[in-house]
């Protein structure tokens, strides 16, 4: 079956979904403690901010999570999915 076959199934969904929303969600923790560790500990989540958001690093720092997300969800699904 094609990738395009497996798109119009429920199934492909469901499991893109399952797979998708822990993956990003572990991916951003992940990121968020590996850049700014020693603020989030220290509890100075402004210097948490400043380091990641401001100054439209916002943008790159969810468009790359995201984008990593839906690529990783896409191929775990169209392999899961029969």
């Amino acid at each position: 079956m094609s990738f395009f076959q497996k798109l119009q199934k429920k199934e492909f969904w469901d499991g893109f979904l399952k797979i998708t929303i822990p993956f990003f969600i572990l991916l951003v923790l992940i990121s968020l403690f590996m850049n700014s560790w020693r603020d989030i500990v220290a509890g100075d989540f402004a210097a948490v901010n400043e380091y990641n958001f401001s100054e439209g690093k916002w943008m790159r720092f969810w468009g790359i999570k995201i984008v990593i997300t839906i690529l990783y969800g896409l191929f775990m699904a169209n392999k899961n999915v029969k």
